[in-house]
């Protein structure tokens, strides 16, 4: 199915690249941009030297004598100074009000010890005297000396009567104070909810640690933001984002007010970057009605929807078809059910939604792929209304025999390389050494034919570029550690990687006629970084830092 298009778009990218060096006569451009390395992402044309832009869109890319002739007496020049310039970045797989709520409460993120996390919280709770629950998240019991979750015990003596809710990274698991779990009414007798669990010690007592759908038992113990939070939020995140040299955003697991409310900062020109929304599925009615709809700016997007199959890997909630090799008693959960899927993909398919589903484990993955394939069955080609580029968001453990069935069924995996970082220092003994060989398999995919698309999960990851970059073409942790087991011929080249955040990002949203490379006529994003990515050595890449964000030809961030 994807095939046409894609030889479409090679012809297209093809006669753009051989045809914009020649510099248009008429107006002087808006903007224009050189003094360093211009890198395309179009295969046929690759490098330049200057690019300028005009209302909004790209005017020209090519020599730097021919940027020249567009300068006239309003046009501004962006000397980079010896920066790279991109095509936009774009993060495929984040939680928007999820970053700029990471900004704005209890941040655990970088904790070394349960012993310092719990101090962080002792410390913001002396310091903000909270009226009611304390949430926080961000933290990762890797490397920990303790060797195990955040737990109650940890909390209770810095936190007293003050219910304690701390998300762990991954967003699929939290931990709860006593006092939180007694405001919830949860107890040793309380039964774990389908897609949940609820974790007990040898002593058969509570840990305070809530896996996946249990996280909802304690739900309701947190003060459901308002507008004005929410704005809040998203403004945060915003400047995060741009000041990362993001352009545009795949938000996931939004929730259909959110929807709305960019809508209408939207319409304010409050919304600085491209925002493409996946919906929660039980959210996702008015979408189901409306179709796929975008703001009239083309800044908010929505067309997609979210559906979680299996939990996390580092909560263990990731569906296995074996058990955990460190935890044989248990092989994962499904989050929801493949009978409650089926009806949702049917009427998604229908009416031209895309579907976006969370798979991490491989019996998740193999899951998700059968649901795909027998909702695409299902609807007459005739009536389809588009190619559906359905989506597995994180692919992140697939059986070796399960990576072509994703070309095979133009399903794009939609991955984030920084998940390997962290991973690498437990995945191993999660899943024991044979199931390493379709972990965070970008390569393989990548060769398989599969679309690959790049993000980084931000809030459960950092969230920088940079680092996901990185992590795609080194397979490594920031320190430079990896292992021989960690499959290191699934690193990408730096070509393959750029892709991942460019190009690719714009099929996976429809965009490729408008956005992903640096081609005459597309819109003019744009993302300079002080580390040229495509020559530097691989420890410099995440050292470097986004010097220039352009939007629809609008500089959002520049660095001093």
């Amino acid at each position: 199915m994807r095939m046409p298009l894609i030889a479409f778009a090679a012809l297209a990218c093809s006669a753009s690249a051989s045809a914009q060096v020649q510099p248009r006569a008429g107006s002087a451009a808006d903007l224009v941009i050189w003094g360093g390395p211009v890198y395309t992402a179009v295969d046929a044309a690759p490098r330049a030297e200057a690019v300028a832009v005009r209302a909004g869109r790209i005017a020209f890319v090519g020599p730097r004598r021919g940027a020249e002739a567009l300068v006239g007496p309003e046009t501004r020049v962006i000397d980079l100074k010896g920066a790279a310039l991109f095509p936009g970045f774009t993060d495929s797989h984040a939680h928007l009000r999820g970053i700029g709520e990471r900004e704005l409460t209890l941040n655990l993120e970088g904790s070394k010890s349960a012993a310092e996390a719990a101090g962080r919280v002792r410390r913001y709770i002396a310091e903000r005297k909270p009226a009611g629950a304390v949430w926080g998240r961000g933290w990762i019991e890797t490397g920990w000396p303790e060797n195990r979750f955040l737990e109650r015990r940890d909390l209770d003596p810095v936190s007293g009567a003050v219910p304690v809710l701390l998300m762990r990274a991954d967003g699929h698991a939290l931990v709860a104070n006593s006092a939180a779990l007694k405001a919830a009414g949860v107890d040793e007798r309380t039964p774990a909810p389908a897609g949940g669990q609820i974790l007990k010690g040898a002593d058969g007592k509570l840990t305070g640690m809530l896996v996946d759908n249990a996280m909802n038992l304690v739900a309701k113990l947190r003060q459901a933001p308002s507008e004005a939070d929410r704005r809040a939020a998203f403004q945060a995140a915003f400047k995060v984002e741009t000041a990362y040299g993001w352009t545009g955003v795949h938000s996931m697991s939004v929730d259909w007010a959110d929807v709305e409310l960019l809508e209408t900062l939207a319409k304010g020109g409050q919304v600085p970057l491209r925002v493409y929304n996946a919906v929660d599925f039980d959210l996702a009615g008015p979408l189901f009605e409306s179709g796929p709809r975008s703001a009239a700016d083309g800044r908010v997007t929505t067309r997609a929807i979210k559906i979680y199959v299996d939990g996390a890997l580092g909560s263990r909630g990731a569906a296995l078809f074996a058990p955990y090799a460190d935890a044989p008693q248990t092989s994962g959960a499904f989050v929801t059910e493949p009978e409650a899927i089926r009806p949702v993909l049917d009427r998604a398919f229908a009416r031209g939604i895309q579907v976006s589903a969370h798979a991490i484990g491989d019996r998740g993955n193999a899951t998700a792929l059968d649901l795909f394939g027998e909702a695409f069955l299902k609807v007459p080609p005739n009536v389809r209304r588009m190619e559906p580029r359905w989506r597995i968001e994180h692919a992140q453990i697939i059986r070796p025999a399960d990576i072509p069935r994703f070309g095979q069924m133009a399903v794009i995996a939609s991955m984030q390389p920084s998940h390997a970082i962290g991973d690498l220092h437990f995945a191993p003994a999660r899943l024991g050494p044979e199931r390493l060989d379709g972990a965070y398999a970008w390569k393989s995919l990548t060769n398989s034919g599969a679309v690959v698309v790049g993000g980084s999960d931000a809030p459960v990851e950092r969230g920088d570029p940079l680092i996901e970059f990185y992590a795609a073409v080194a397979r490594k942790d920031l320190s430079g550690h990896s292992t021989p087991q960690w499959r290191p011929q699934e690193r990408l080249s730096r070509a393959e990687a750029l892709k991942l955040f460019t190009s690719n990002a714009a099929f996976a949203r429809f965009g490729e006629t408008e956005l992903g490379t640096l081609e005459v006529g597309k819109r003019a994003d744009l993302t300079a970084f002080s580390v040229d990515l495509m020559t530097a050595p691989e420890a410099e890449i995440p050292k470097g830092r986004a010097v220039l964000t352009v939007v629809d030809g609008q500089v959002v961030h520049q660095a001093p």
